[in-house]
């Protein structure tokens, strides 16, 4: 079988496994989020931490919660780090140094999961497991909350209530991404990937010196990284690495992992708005975008551009050959287009046009389909300016759901899409223009600027993967990137709980024959095309210095 019959097959297979997880995880994630009981595990933390999630919440507590929550657990993680030398199961790893903690807390709790630093040589069991672990789950379930509070938002009428912040976090954590993980990790288990708490041991003898392993809870950790777009290895090789992904097969499933919670949570929307064809559009713009980048990644790393590349399949030089360059095409444009910093081979290796097709999946705003939580919110915040386009086309006053699209809603929805490119663009300017923070690029030139611009992307917009170049433990890029990862999460979260809000204090408006029929394939191509030139107009300046013109030299 030959490498592109092979990816292509691979990709085939992934889209079958999604298609029939699909309808059941929808439903099931819409039941969750309507129903009115409650656990008696639930009842138990609602207890313990003070919370009545019978409680309706206006925006503004809603925001107040999930912004308390996630201070809180900056504030632990940080903590637990600095405190790592002194806890038990350190594996005798000293306390994470002030910047670098920091930048690790901020990482974590915005489901970024940057990591400046190498897992098996700085990170023991306590704080993989009790800190990196437990934020892989709650900032996953903060992310659907914060979704299910604007598809509250677009259902409910003549009411500012959105629903508890403390419920939707719970029953998210509880309902959904502990069993759902909890299947994934005896997969993985099954498959040969590490889960235990052995300690450091020295394996063989290589060029004159011992290698050394750790042990460690990674099957465990993998699930809920790959489930919840979260990333980050609990090796510095990430899901390149045999302990975390171990085969062919558990490849596929991570990438499987990556995108199920995303793609299902648009039938979660179709049936709490009370159409699910609405979710089938919003689902058919994802997947349109995600097949053509896929198309495209495959295209440019299959071709086959010298002797040495054609020996082997494909640009090999970077990733695994376990894996091949269709796995390894299909890994890096799901981890990009969604809020997931996993990877199984390195994006700095990729060719140029490959390497800037990573960059530009994150710069779409990770919306197809994009992070849990995050990616349906985004994309619903751009289907709103596709439908204010549409209007002004028509000279109509746009609609979406019954909603009226006024200009409160256009200045929350325009001041969401803002956000991230001005984090990205200006600190990447600034770390260029000064005269210390260059010297951590490995490359010069096009290349060189790519891994500014790459960890910048990647950070403002909570994506986490890395160009792989470049030295970001140092004192600026862990604090810069640690603010941008906070800014790039928690800003744009305001603007779509305000939104949400201001929907939901709206009347139904019925619908007439004028009204844009946002369930038809006509919208569709509308919002793919929306989505592409408003990035393309933002980034494309940036993406010419660097990918574009190392792609074409």
């Amino acid at each position: 079988m030959g490498p592109v019959l092979a990816g292509v097959l691979q990709l085939l297979a992934l889209i079958g496994a999604l298609a029939l997880a699909y309808v059941p995880l929808g439903n099931y994630m819409a039941k969750v989020f309507s129903s009115e009981k409650h656990w008696r595990v639930e009842k138990w933390i609602y207890k313990g931490i003070g919370a009545d999630p019978d409680t309706q919440m206006r925006w503004v507590s809603y925001l107040r919660g999930v912004l308390a929550f996630s201070a809180a657990g900056v504030l632990f993680l940080y903590l637990l780090q600095r405190l790592q030398g002194s806890l038990p199961g350190s594996l005798g790893f000293s306390s994470i140094e002030p910047a670098q903690a920091f930048n690790t807390a901020a990482s974590f709790v915005s489901n970024t999961n940057w990591q400046s630093y190498s897992g098996e040589q700085a990170m023991g069991h306590v704080v993989q497991t009790a800190g990196l672990a437990v934020q892989n789950f709650v900032s996953a379930a903060v992310g659907i909350a914060v979704a299910v509070a604007l598809v509250r938002g677009f259902a409910r009428s003549r009411t500012g209530e959105l629903g508890n912040f403390w419920a939707d976090l719970v029953r998210g954590t509880v309902r959904v991404l502990v069993p759902v993980a909890a299947i994934a990790a005896l997969v993985l288990v099954a498959c040969g990937a590490l889960q235990n708490f052995s300690g450091i041991h020295e394996v063989g003898q290589f060029m004159g010196g011992s290698q050394q392993w750790n042990g460690g809870a990674v099957a465990s950790q993998e699930a809920i990284k790959e489930l919840g777009t979260n990333g980050g290895g609990y090796f510095n090789a990430n899901s390149a690495h045999p302990f975390e992904n171990p085969t062919p097969f558990t490849n596929l499933f991570e990438i499987f992992l990556i995108l199920v919670i995303p793609l299902a949570l648009t039938r979660t929307f179709g049936i709490m708005v009370g159409s699910v064809k609405q979710g089938y559009a919003i689902l058919a713009t994802m997947v349109t975008i995600w097949v053509g980048f896929v198309t495209l990644m495959m295209w440019t790393e299959f071709a086959h551009h010298g002797p040495a590349l054609q020996a082997a399949g494909g640009a090999m030089e970077g990733k695994e050959a376990r894996f091949g360059v269709g796995g390894s095409a299909l890994f890096a444009v799901s981890t990009t287009l969604t809020s997931t910093g996993a990877v199984d081979s390195f994006h700095s290796s990729f060719t140029g046009l490959g390497g800037g097709i990573t960059m530009l999946g994150m710069m779409l705003g990770e919306i197809a389909p994009g992070g849990t939580g995050s990616g349906l919110y985004g994309m619903l915040i751009m289907a709103i300016i596709a439908v204010f386009i549409a209007g002004l086309m028509v000279g109509r006053t746009p609609e979406y759901l019954g909603k009226k699209i006024g200009a409160r809603e256009m200045k929350l929805a325009a001041c969401y899409i803002l956000v991230t490119p001005a984090l990205v663009l200006i600190f990447t300017s600034v770390s260029m223009a000064l005269r210390t923070p260059p010297n951590s690029m490995l490359n010069s030139g096009a290349h060189g600027f790519s891994e500014v611009l790459y960890a910048f992307t990647s950070a403002s917009n909570n994506n986490g993967s890395a160009f792989a170049g470049l030295n970001a433990n140092t004192d600026w890029f862990n604090t810069m990137t640690g603010l941008a990862m906070l800014l790039g999460r928690f800003v744009p979260m305001v603007f779509v709980l305000a939104l949400a809000g201001s929907l939901a204090e709206q009347k139904p408006v019925p619908a007439t024959a004028g009204t844009l029929r946002t369930e038809k394939p006509l919208f569709t191509g509308l919002l793919v095309g929306a989505i592409l030139i408003i990035t393309g107009l933002t980034y494309f300046p940036a993406l010419a210095l660097g990918p574009l013109a190392e792609g074409l030299a």
